[in-house]
Order: C-alpha cells, then structure tokens, then sequence
C-alpha cells in the first residue's frame, strides 16, 4: 500500500512540475497581420510600366514566432499576410502588377512584359509592456526589396520599416491588431519609396 502511495505522489509531483513548466513557458497564439488599408490606385497619375513580384508557396507557408505579453508569444504567417501589402503599394505605383515564383520565370517576365522585379525579405518583431494579456501591442514589421529587370539585373534596392502599436481597450476581437497598423505603414512607405526611388520611374 505504501509503495502505491509512494508512486501517486510521484506522478503528481511530475504532473505538477510539467503543468507549471508549461506555464511558465507561455503559449503561442495564432494573429492575422494582413494591412487595415492600402494605398489607393489613382489611374491617372500611374506609371505605364508593369511590375512583378516574387512570392512562393514556401513563403507564404513561412510561419513566425514572436513575443506577445503575459510570456506568451505569437504565431502568423508574414509573407501571406502581407502579400496584400506589398501588391497594393506596387498596384498604386505602375499600370499592372504580376506575382511569380522566381526572377528566373523567364516566360512570365516575357509574356507580361515585365520592366522590373521585386523580392521581398520581411523579419518582423513584436512585445508587450502587459504582464496579464498576450496580445502584442508593439510590433515592427522591416521589408527589404531587391529590385532587377526583366534579365536579372540588379537596379536598386529598397529598405523601409513600419511599427503599429495597439492598446488593450483597442484588441477587442483583432488581437493582431498592432501587426495589422504596421502592415498598414509598410504599405504606404513602400509606395513613397518607390515613387522616390529615380532607377524605378
């Protein structure tokens, strides 16, 4: 009866050190960080030229870890989610806008007379100044774009950073929701340099 006894409390201590070493790992939570708005197309003032961007399917299946608050942490896919972004901003820029899998897409480039190229390299970061709530309400979003020409020439390449911050009064449902305001940045910053940059006009 003893060594019964004696063998229960040792399962219970375990299941006790393992609950709390779950505890005090945190858990990840799955957010959305796809762009609130995007900049908005104006036919007229648009570029004639029409532009592609890279994205493969192993990109947008790329899921990210970063901190949230209360020792949690949070889980999204950064390339799907921002391929909105990343579109609209070049679809307020130049008259048509392709996705295809590689600079080397040789037909593609061909078919759709494409001028130039552009591949993205996001990283993302994200925390929380709450000890009791896990959604973050700081998050940065950095985007690099290498940018070619139709044979794979480099041109240039451009570099912008977006933050968003959201309180908790503000999460209600959106618990991506400081993700989603710098998506929104990275958006229309990318536009601006684009506009800016005089090897894209």
């Amino acid at each position: 009866m003893n060594k019964k006894r004696n063998n229960l409390f040792k399962f219970l201590n375990l299941f006790i050190v393992f609950n709390f070493c779950v505890f005090i790992s945190g858990c990840a939570h799955p957010i959305v960080i796809s762009p609130l708005e995007t900049p908005e197309r104006q036919e007229d003032s648009l570029s004639p030229k029409k532009v592609a961007y890279v994205l493969t399917d192993a990109e947008r299946n790329k899921q990210v870890t970063t901190e949230g608050g209360g020792g949690d942490k949070v889980t999204y896919y950064p390339y799907k989610d921002l391929e909105k972004a990343i579109r609209y901003a070049l679809r307020a820029v130049y008259s048509d806008v392709f996705v295809i899998d590689s600079i080397y897409d040789t037909v593609a480039i061909t078919e759709n007379n494409i001028s130039y190229i552009f591949a993205p390299e996001i990283s993302t970061n994200s925390n929380s100044d709450s000890a009791f709530t896990w959604p973050p309400t700081y998050f940065s979003i950095e985007l690099s774009c290498y940018v070619t020409n139709a044979t794979g020439k480099p041109i240039t390449r451009i570099k912008v950073l977006g933050n968003g911050v959201a309180e908790f009064s503000e999460f209600k449902k959106d618990f991506g929701l400081a993700g989603r305001r710098a998506a929104t940045d990275i958006s229309k910053k990318l536009m601006q340099e684009i506009i800016a940059n005089p090897y894209l006009k």
